[in-house]
């Protein structure tokens, strides 16, 4: 079977597609981001030191909220009933990584709800850090994991999803410092 990209009809130009026919089924969503910070700017951080107050709580709230809004954001995204969207961060040396989860039942997948959770979680990070340090880097947003519909499962490269319906389960580690509701975990995202 040809793959084609859905949002382009016949004639070239950009159509959104009509999931009107299609089956709800359970989907799921993980998507991840790295925010790199400078060793200051991560100790203050860790120490909820910073000029805006605490960020990973946040950063947290920013991301949830982006992932209800994605069908406002993305021009031809469908608004979406999502059941769960979650934000989890994992503080490994000087960077954040970044892990989103949506999910719904529903005609079509969720994958850019947990991407735009993962851009905009990292941008409030940028934001609530740049105060201090200007040349944060923010890289490999990227989709990890999508289940359900027509196209079944898709894992990035070396990424495990987990199988408990709680992220942040999967991410253990001996060190964790609480912030305002929001684990840090000291250990790498799978």
């Amino acid at each position: 079977m040809e793959e084609k990209l859905t949002h382009i009809d016949a004639q070239g130009s950009m159509t959104m597609v009509d999931v009107g026919g299609k089956h709800s089924t359970a989907r799921r969503a993980i998507a991840g981001a790295i925010v790199e910070l400078a060793p200051a700017t991560m100790d203050l951080l860790r120490r909820k030191a910073l000029p805006k107050g605490d960020v990973l709580a946040c950063a947290k709230v920013a991301g949830i909220l982006a992932a209800k809004r994605t069908g406002e954001l993305i021009p031809l995204c469908h608004p979406l009933p999502l059941s769960f969207v979650d934000v989890d961060f994992c503080i490994e040396g000087d960077t954040v990584r970044i892990q989103t989860e949506a999910r719904c039942t529903g005609p079509t997948g969720v994958e850019m709800e947990a991407i735009v959770a993962a851009q905009v979680a990292a941008a409030t990070i940028y934001d609530m850090c740049k105060a201090v340090q200007r040349d944060i880097v923010i890289r490999d947003v990227r989709l990890l994991h999508k289940s359900g519909g027509r196209r079944g499962t898709y894992n990035a490269e070396g990424f495990l999803p987990p199988s408990s319906i709680e992220l942040s389960s999967v991410i253990e580690s001996s060190s964790t410092i609480e912030s305002s509701g929001v684990s840090m975990k000291g250990a790498p995202a799978p």
